[in-house]
């Protein structure tokens, strides 16, 4: 009598479930996020009524273009993208040239970070974010054979940071500075970088922006409203100082959706860079943890799986756009709950903004990717930087 052989299908279609759960677990989160940030849109511009409701119908316009470069970013062959880092670089570097020209870049609050294109304002240092990504995977995926010397080993890697940390400073926007050369220093270090000269670069770095913000009225001013908050809550301090108060009348549950007072009258950025206040105002503790942990879960979930990247290229270009989008949302939450010095930076996929949300989207498509694709056990990433 014939033995009955079980069918193996629905073991493989496990296995591949499983190999892959790390990049459904990252949609789920993007999605997730999202929706907190539409959500919260919809309340603020029903109830503020100096914003209106239009900004959470144009997010929605947005997110559709979101979705379909998150969709792009997610399935191109990463291999491919990386013959087009440096003309996509260069345009980036023409852009962030061009967006300080009067007569191309918008100025707003003192600040010219915005090419107008027609009915909307692309905010330029967002978009260059994924060509920085990909011009510094590509050439420290080299770096190894060349570290041992001087210019194109020390100085071209600092040069690649350099270059839009001080065109992005010259708008200015300290912030995003400071951003494009945290990330650019993390990868440098992730690329093997001698510490001999890491250290001191970083060192020269801190020291050199801290010397711009002492000299800069504006800034060294929301120094002193950070130090000396309650003394200035009226003052630089305001912004701060009404978000903690959201915090606070939140409680665990909140007082409900659109029922929060800080965002109809206090808070001038409730639905930007002052989202989270209004999160926890609103929805309460408990939805203000859910967002910490989804943020968590992302860098978590990512970060795991760099290490089955076939190679350092693509190690560096997906390690890369989840630093810039968990960086970014660190900063954000801790100026937001008065952890650091209030600086205008959004919420990665819950604040307003078109450009900011295709980028991210963007950035987390790439890592969905790696996530997605990478199904091997072991990386060769290791031994690419020790060469």
């Amino acid at each position: 009598m014939a033995r009955t052989v079980s069918n193996p299908t629905p073991d493989l279609s496990l296995q591949f479930l499983w190999q892959r759960l790390p990049a459904l677990v990252l949609i789920s989160v993007c999605l997730f996020l999202c929706l907190v940030g539409l959500l919260m849109l919809y309340s603020i511009g029903h109830a503020h009524s100096g914003i209106g409701p239009g900004i959470f119908y144009k997010q929605v316009i947005w997110a559709g273009f979101a979705l379909f470069a998150f969709g792009v970013a997610a399935t191109v062959d990463l291999e491919w993208l990386r013959r087009w880092s440096v003309p996509l670089a260069l345009i980036g570097l023409v852009l962030l040239l061009l967006v300080l020209v009067p007569a191309i870049g918008l100025k707003v609050n003192g600040a010219r970070r915005w090419i107008p294109l027609g009915p909307m304002n692309m905010q330029v240092s967002d978009i260059v974010k994924v060509s920085y990504l990909l011009v510094m995977a590509h050439y420290l995926a080299d770096y190894r054979r060349i570290r041992d010397r001087f210019w194109q080993g020390y100085a071209l890697p600092i040069f690649l940071v350099g270059v839009p940390f001080v065109l992005i400073m010259a708008q200015p926007d300290f912030g995003t500075a400071f951003l494009f050369a945290l990330v650019g220093g993390t990868l440098l270090f992730l690329a093997g970088l001698r510490l001999t000269y890491l250290i001191p670069s970083a060192i020269a770095g801190l020291v050199g922006f801290g010397l711009m913000v002492l000299y800069d009225p504006i800034r060294w001013q929301r120094i002193l409203s950070f130090l000396y908050a309650e003394e200035n809550r009226s003052e630089g301090a305001y912004q701060l100082w009404q978000g903690m108060l959201g915090f606070g009348a939140g409680g665990v549950a909140g007082v409900g959706l659109g029922n929060g007072r800080q965002q109809i009258a206090f808070l001038p950025e409730a639905h930007t860079d002052f989202i989270f206040p209004i999160i926890g105002e609103e929805l309460g503790f408990v939805m203000t943890a859910l967002v910490l942990l989804a943020f968590a879960l992302l860098f978590v979930f990512g970060w795991r799986q760099l290490d089955k990247a076939p190679n350092l290229y693509q190690y560096l270009l997906c390690g890369g756009a989840l630093l810039f989008v968990s960086y970014q949302a660190l900063i954000n939450m801790g100026v937001a709950t008065g952890v650091l010095p209030t600086k205008g930076m959004s919420l990665p996929l819950i604040s307003y903004g078109g450009s900011n949300l295709v980028a991210t989207a963007l950035l987390l498509g790439l890592v969905v990717n790696g996530c997605f694709h990478w199904t091997g056990t072991k990386s060769i990433r290791a031994r690419e930087v020790k060469g």
